[in-house]
C-alpha cells in the first residue's frame, strides 16, 4: 500500500510544471509521503542488495566499455583494446623484445630472466606513471588501496585506464620496476636481464630505462602529471623535461599516438604540440 502511494506521488509530480511542483512539494502531506517513500527504498535496497543509481552513474562518468566505442576506459577495458593499439608494433618497452600475443621472444632481444622466468616469458601492460602515483594521494587509496580506487573513484578509473600511459613490458621487468620513479645514474649499466639495457636499483627504489625510450617515458610522465594534477618533485620534472628535449619524438610515438586518438578520442599533446611542451618545460 505504501509503495503504491509513493508511486502515485511520482505520477502527480510528473504532470506538474515547475511552479506547481515547488508549491506542491512543500506541502505537509507530500513531505510525509516523501519521507515514507525514502524509508521504503532504503528498506528495499538493504533487503535486495540493490545499488543506488547515483553510485552506478558516478562509476560510469567519462568511461566507455565497448571494444569499438571511442572514449576513455577503465584499466580492465583498456587491456582489451591495447593489442590493437600496438598491432604491428609488438616490441617491449624496456628491453626491445618482440612478442606474439603475450609470449616474449627472449632471443629477439637477448633477454635472460633475472629471477622469475615464468613472469619474464609474458607481456604485461605497464603503467609508465605507476598506479600508486596516480592513486596514493586520493581518499579512495587511503580507505582501501588500489582495489578501492578501481571500484569507486571515477577519476582514478579514467587515469588508470588512460591508453597514453600504458605500454607493453616484459612481466619480470614490470614487476621489478614496481612503483619506482625513473632516474639516470650510470652510463654503463651492469646488465640485469641479459642484453636488456634497463636496470632497477632496488636499494634506492629507482629505474633507469634504456635510452631508446627515455623521451617517450618523459612525455608520457609529463602528460599524466599535467592531465590529472599529480605532484612531481622539481628534480623529477627537470629530468623529464631534459629527456623530452634530448630524445625527440620518433615514428613509434607518432603512430602509437594516432592510434590512441582513434580508440580514446584524445592522445598525448606533448607528442604533437611543441608549444604545449614549451609551456610545461620552458
Amino acid at each position: 500500500m505504501k509503495r503504491n502511494t509513493f508511486l502515485l506521488l511520482a505520477v502527480l509530480l510528473a504532470g506538474c510544471d515547475n511552479g506547481q511542483i515547488s508549491s506542491f512539494a512543500h506541502s505537509p502531506g507530500v513531505k510525509l509521503l516523501a519521507k515514507a517513500g525514502e524509508q521504503i527504498l532504503t528498506k528495499a535496497n538493504s533487503t535486495t542488495g540493490a545499488i543506488p543509481p547515483t553510485t552506478k552513474s558516478n562509476r560510469a562518468v567519462d568511461l566507455v566499455y565497448g571494444k569499438t566505442t571511442v572514449g576513455h576506459r577503465d584499466f580492465a577495458n583498456a587491456k582489451k583494446v591495447l593489442p590493437q593499439v600496438f598491432a604491428g608494433m609488438e616490441e617491449d618497452f624496456y628491453c626491445g623484445c618482440s612478442y606474439t600475443g603475450k609470449d616474449v621472444a627472449f632471443a629477439s632481444c637477448g633477454y635472460v630472466p633475472r629471477k622469475n622466468e615464468d613472469r619474464a616469458s609474458r607481456i604485461e601492460w605497464e603503467h609508465v606513471v605507476p598506479a600508486w602515483v596516480i592513486g596514493h594521494q586520493r581518499q579512495c587509496w587511503q580507505n582501501g588501496g588500489r582495489g578501492n580506487c578501481t571500484a569507486t573513484d571515477a577519476v582514478f578509473q579514467k587515469a588508470e585506464g588512460d591508453l597514453n600511459n600504458l605500454v607493453p613490458a616484459v612481466g619480470e621487468v614490470n614487476g621489478d620496476r614496481s612503483n619506482f620513479s625513473y632516474g639516470a645514474w650510470t652510463r654503463n649499466p651492469e646488465p640485469m636481464y641479459g642484453q636488456c639495457k634497463t636496470i632497477v636499483d632496488f636499494k634506492y627504489k629507482r629505474t633507469q630505462p634504456r635510452e631508446e625510450v627515455r623521451g617517450r617515458a618523459a612525455r608520457i610522465t609529463l602528460y599524466m602529471h599535467e592531465t590529472y594534477g599529480l605532484s612531481m618533485s622539481k628534480q623529477d620534472k627537470q629530468l623529464m623535461c631534459a629527456w623530452a628535449k634530448t630524445y625527440p619524438v620518433d615514428d613509434w610515438e607518432l603512430k602509437r599516438n594516432e592510434r590512441i586518438v582513434g580508440w580514446q578520442g584524445s592522445g598525448n599533446p606533448l607528442v604533437t604540440d611543441h608549444q604545449k611542451m614549451s609551456e610545461i618545460c620552458g
